[in-house]
């Protein structure tokens, strides 16, 4: 009898945790590495959050709460979704994890069973897949590729939805594209899914507000109103307050389901910590001022990077709608050998031999679920991404 899970055989880990623990492992060996591989800002939380927390410390609010979610801060979550995006939920709507994947997760092993469909849009955060994997449904991705700016049309979800597809999950704006859906863009796609009422919808909002130039953010719930009571809409702290390691999510949507993710949190990890609950009411109802300054420097390195790497030989890079990421084309570099001798056929070949040869961590296309590309988190300084960019262009230059 085999000691390990057969549901392991099913998944595969985190290419994106992979390739900056790789970074950080050559950068202990003394190698000069840039790595572009983490999704997370380089700034540090806000003084008032983490004042917050070391009050909830010294206040002696240390101990076990309710499992999904401190009174006061379901309450900051209902006020927020009022006000930021137009929908009424109460606390008996909402949920609290650690960090935004475990509440999908939540969502995924309450609700799914052997043979039901999640419907994926690629490229999708790699995460996706392999959380409907384990939770034992299918995943079906639908491809949005550089032709429809990295977007699905209804058309093609449509095409994609069968009896057995139980959600859809939508994130926008995308990681690893960037990428953006409008408002009529939204509706076209919510428009299909009124149509096939069998199908929930797990909104992935973590980059809500980090959006640039005219795009405006909206959730598929505020869109179409008429998806609400099969709408699981999800957010967290992370992105937007600079909070990664406080590991604070959240969701809200229809009681049955929240009630049934609060069994799964009760017997696998319990409550979310304590401090880090109190800090995340301070986030949603403290000030909100630097998210703007934040969000322009975002837009700033955005541009940056998507000037350097477009002056790369081979390399066509869209400019990205929010979050911060880009997710350049690589097509013009296949085929090719690297001045070190590495033969590049694929965009795994290609990141590996630009780690190897200039000391630049990306992660490959393929983890996404699209290729040939590679992905860049441009959330370090701008010292380093010139540098990457550099680095990016000498290598691609000596592809021959």
């Amino acid at each position: 009898m085999p000691f390990l899970a057969d549901a392991l055989a099913r998944v595969k880990p985190s290419p994106t945790i992979a390739v900056t623990t790789k970074a950080a492992e050559l950068k202990a060996a003394g190698r000069d590495v840039i790595g572009l591989g983490a999704g997370e800002p380089d700034f540090d939380t806000p003084e008032n959050i983490k004042a917050a927390g070391i009050r909830a410390i010294e206040e002696g609010k240390t101990k076990y709460t309710a499992v999904d979610g401190i009174p006061e801060l379901k309450a900051a979550i209902c006020a927020k979704f009022e006000r930021e995006n137009g929908l009424s939920y109460t606390p008996a709507q909402v949920t609290v994890g650690t960090g935004g994947k475990q509440v999908l997760y939540n969502a995924l092993m309450a609700t799914l069973n052997p043979g039901d469909e999640v419907i994926i849009p690629a490229p999708y955060w790699v995460s996706y897949p392999d959380m409907v994997l384990l939770a034992g449904g299918e995943p079906v991705t639908v491809t949005g590729g550089l032709e429809t700016g990295f977007k699905i049309t209804p058309e093609a979800l449509e095409a994609a939805i069968t009896p057995r597809s139980k959600w859809l999950i939508f994130n926008s704006p995308s990681n690893p594209t960037g990428a953006g859906y409008s408002r009529d863009e939204l509706k076209a796609l919510t428009d299909v899914l009124m149509r096939h009422p069998q199908v929930h919808v797990m909104t992935d909002d973590m980059y809500e507000h980090l959006t640039f130039g005219d795009y405006k953010f909206c959730t598929p719930a505020e869109v179409e109103p008429g998806l609400y009571g099969r709408t699981l809409t999800v957010n967290g702290v992370s992105k937007a307050y600079a909070m990664t390691g406080w590991r604070i999510g959240y969701a809200a949507g229809p009681e049955e389901l929240i009630r049934a993710m609060r069994k799964i949190q009760s017997q696998s990890t319990s409550n979310p910590s304590s401090i880090s609950q109190w800090a995340a009411v301070e986030a949603l109802n403290g000030p909100q001022d630097f998210i703007e300054p934040n969000r322009a420097l975002f837009e700033r390195r955005r541009d940056l990077v998507v000037e350097g790497l477009n002056a790369c030989p081979g390399i066509t890079c869209p400019v990205p709608d929010g979050a911060f990421y880009v997710y350049p084309d690589i097509s013009g570099c296949l085929g090719k050998t690297s001045a070190g001798g590495a033969r590049i056929e694929t965009d795994e070949d290609f990141a590996t031999a630009l780690l190897e040869e200039e000391n630049v961590a990306v992660v490959f296309g393929a983890a996404f679920g699209l290729s040939p590309n590679f992905r860049v988190s441009y959330a370090t300084s701008d010292a380093a991404l010139t540098e990457a960019c550099a680095r990016i262009k000498r290598f691609c230059e000596g592809l021959s």
